[in-house]
């Protein structure tokens, strides 16, 4: 299987990279089939062979993570970028992306259905049901308020302490 990648050239700690074409299974320091282009993540400067990376993609090489991400830059590939690494996402990462996706599809859902619209006799329904329902919680509040305050009243036969000023 062919293979669209990146070679390391250049000098230590200033690498330039090379496009090439090469099979998958061999060193990327071993000969290769085609020079593609080259690549300065320095200065960011890209030369590449725009009609030759189509031809190799026409005969079925598949570029790597990195090489795809920069022919999508480029527009050569009509994709999205991809995951590039190694590197996995851990328990906690992929939790928060979950929630992160389920959020997004809400609100998608939210957006897509169509808002009804309100007639005035439902807005004073809606504002009569919420006040009949916070009514009740308001006197449990006040009754378990009372209970507090009874239980921690001091006992009769005890005095209560005089504050000092």
């Amino acid at each position: 299987m062919l293979s669209i990648r990146f070679v390391r050239k250049g000098k230590k700690h200033h690498p330039i990279y090379r496009i090439i074409v090469q099979e998958k299974t061999k060193n990327p320091q071993s000969d290769y089939l085609e020079n593609l282009g080259t690549y300065n993540p320095h200065t960011k400067e890209k030369q590449l062979k725009k009609d030759r990376i189509q031809h190799w993609l026409s005969k079925g090489a598949q570029p790597t993570e990195t090489a795809h991400n920069l022919l999508v830059d480029e527009g050569i590939i009509k994709s999205d970028k991809v995951r590039a690494g190694t590197s996995k996402l851990g328990k906690k990462r992929k939790a928060e992306e979950g929630v992160k996706k389920a959020e997004e599809e809400a609100k998608k859902a939210e957006e897509t259905t169509a808002p009804e619209e309100k007639d005035e006799t439902s807005t004073e329904d809606s504002v009569e049901e919420a006040k009949a329902e916070e009514a009740p919680k308001e006197e449990e509040n006040k009754e378990e308020a009372k209970e507090e305050s009874t239980s921690a009243e001091a006992p009769a036969d005890k005095k209560p302490e005089e504050k000092k000023e």
